[in-house]
């Protein structure tokens, strides 16, 4: 909680310099122009990171302490649903650069939408909609729309809770000094490279979608964790058989991550 807090105040700072008009050329005028607007940037990026991170570890913890339990089958749905809602929420984030990263991203997740048969494009307007409307539709879900569904989502749960920053003196030092010093990345197009790698999160991804078609790696795939996840509250009784899913899951998006992170490696190499 206490990195979400520092991953919304920072963010408030960058988008209050952002255009969504001129995504590429106001994210990174930020490092330029703005007075500390670098630091802030890299705030943003690196506490929305750990923020992710987190939120993982914890939901690892709560399994393997099987306080699982202590939450309503319908709290347990909607806090895994929330899970999904904080990736899409860094994920946006990564687009609104609009940087080579972000832009070739941003085209790999409309082809994914795009692919799903029917309300493919109700779903591709209502997220994306980057080739008809650029980075708007972006923006407002980042900064309001995803948002508003995550605090949904956690509400029942968050609402329990009271953190105060003074209580972890050293996290919040130790990341805002580190911010101060590590800029967050921005990767301008360049000429003869012909290999560009997704965000962390999305290498495994990106490297399914050269063996397995977008419908299948991009919707199929990811839904078969976010059921296992689903299935793990002891209302049901295949929570055994949800667990192993889940590892067998984690396995193969690990070794597709590798894969990716090889790829990019030989690339790089190859054009230096």
């Amino acid at each position: 909680m206490v990195i979400l807090y520092l991953s919304v105040f920072s963010g408030i700072a960058v988008a209050l310099q952002y255009d969504p008009a001129a995504p590429y050329y106001s994210a990174s005028s930020l490092d330029i122009l703005v007075p500390y607007g670098a630091f802030w940037r890299s705030l943003h990026f690196y506490a929305s990171q750990l923020f992710f991170l987190f939120l993982v570890v914890h939901l690892v913890a709560v399994v393997f302490e099987n306080t699982v339990p202590k939450v309503t089958a319908r709290s347990w749905i909607l806090l895994i649903f929330s899970f999904a809602a904080s990736l899409l929420l860094l994920f946006t984030g990564y687009l609104l650069r609009d940087d080579a990263t972000g832009s070739a991203a941003g085209a790999i997740a409309e082809n994914i939408i795009l692919s799903i048969p029917v309300i493919g494009k109700f779903f591709n307007s209502l997220l994306f909609s980057i080739s008809d409307s650029g980075m708007g539709r972006v923006y407002a879900n980042h900064m309001v729309g995803l948002c508003v569904l995550w605090l949904f989502l956690c509400w029942d749960h968050i609402r329990r809770y009271r953190v105060n920053w003074k209580n972890h003196p050293l996290l919040v030092v130790s990341v805002i000094l580190f911010c101060a010093f590590a800029g967050a990345p921005m990767e301008p197009d360049l000429m003869g490279v012909f290999y560009i790698s997704g965000p962390w999160f999305f290498m495994g991804l990106q490297e399914i979608l050269r063996y397995i078609q977008p419908f299948w790696a991009g919707i199929l795939f990811p839904a078969i964790l976010l059921a296992a996840l689903i299935f793990l509250h002891p209302q049901y009784k295949c929570r055994r058989q949800a667990l192993y899913c889940i590892v067998v899951w984690v396995v193969i998006y690990i070794g597709f991550t590798l894969a990716a992170f090889w790829r990019s490696e030989f690339a790089s190499a190859f054009a230096a």
